[in-house]
């Protein structure tokens, strides 16, 4: 069945439905990598938005077990491929894509011209869509980044894995699973706590605090905000991924702004301004830290060797760090596995 993509101005994309046909809305936006679709479909930081995988053959390894996903379900709005592949080929496959996005009711297009689209997201910015079957509509479309939507990917209440000596605390925003099985190769305790559960209010025991990964924009998430202002002052050890690293620095007193679009893919290189090294990174993000709003007692830590961006920040004495890329990876290489060893020794 045909279907469409329309963005906001008004220009439409024609296609054919695979998944579930029906129409959504949410924010385009675009990843560059070139394998990975199952754990970039579950990442909750594509909550509220329509991705388009630019690599032209999506589907080819089929879904593999639950294992291998980073969440319990699909968290994007819908898929733009160019060439749908339906004859999945590797032995852990269990489904098709399309089958997998049925199941979760998550429309798909492809025959969709992608390399077009996104040479126009990278000229206006990523901007709201709608993906529509039948005539097209002149609807509003929904945009993540008006609301809070940390509560729509957070766990409800806390859960605990592993054993260890250390105790970590992981405020879930959107975490991924990769996080946490990070720290369990490491023999550390995690309690996977909700966006807005405040750890030293709530009398746990723990040695420290990591702010994880998640959608929309992060001015949004106060109460989050509010309570890493707290662990700064009370001299917590905090480490932030990604949207995490935007919040600890919003409570740092920093300023926040919306990129044009976005870092999305599994091969940005980094550099490390302190150890003056590069590394090869993993990232998902439309937000970043203006690293000019930074105080005396913070420094920028990793810039975007594309395009000078901030990719992380720390204190200069206490131990409060974070990066904007993903160091658990999943999918993308994991140059950057080392920074959750490096933010244990702070415990």
């Amino acid at each position: 069945m045909k279907g469409k993509l329309i963005l906001a101005d008004q220009n439409t994309f024609e296609g054919d439905f695979f998944g579930a046909i029906t129409n959504i809305s949410g924010e385009v936006v675009f990843n560059t990598g070139m394998v990975g679709y199952v754990e970039s479909l579950t990442d909750p930081s594509y909550y509220g938005q329509i991705l388009v995988l630019t690599y032209p053959l999506v589907g080819n390894y089929g879904i593999p077990d639950t294992k291998y996903w980073e969440s319990k379900k699909i968290q994007v709005k819908g898929v733009i491929v160019q060439n749908y592949i339906d004859t999945p080929s590797h032995f852990e496959s269990q489904k098709t894509l399309s089958d997998w996005l049925k199941k979760d009711n998550i429309p798909g297009l492809f025959n969709i011209d992608t390399r077009f689209l996104v040479r126009k997201l990278r000229e206006r910015g990523v901007m709201l869509g709608r993906i529509e079957s039948g005539e097209s509509g002149k609807g509003e479309s929904y945009d993540p980044n008006k609301e809070n939507v940390l509560p729509f990917v957070s766990v409800d209440k806390p859960q605990t894995f592993g054993e260890g000596k250390k105790h970590i605390i992981l405020i879930d925003c959107g975490a991924k699973s990769n996080i946490i099985k990070s720290f369990l190769k490491r023999k550390v305790k995690i309690t996977v706590v909700p966006w807005n559960f405040n750890p030293i209010k709530n009398n746990l025991n723990f040695d420290g605090v990591m702010i994880s990964n998640g959608p929309g924009d992060p001015k949004q998430a106060k109460e989050t905000i509010d309570t890493i202002r707290q662990l700064i002052d009370e001299n917590v050890p905090t480490f932030g991924i990604c949207l995490g690293s935007q919040l600890l620095g919003l409570a740092a007193g920093a300023d926040t702004y919306k990129l044009k679009f976005g870092h999305r893919g599994q091969n940005q290189p980094v550099k490390d301004l302190i150890s003056k090294k590069a590394i090869i990174t993993s990232q998902n993000h439309g937000f970043a830290i203006s690293s000019k709003t930074l105080s005396n007692n913070w420094q920028e830590w990793f810039i975007n060797l594309n395009d000078g961006t901030n990719e992380g920040v720390r204190h200069v004495k206490k131990p409060f760090l974070s990066v904007q890329f993903h160091p658990e990876a999943s999918p993308g290489p994991t140059d950057g596995g080392y920074l959750f060893d490096e933010f244990l020794t702070y415990l």
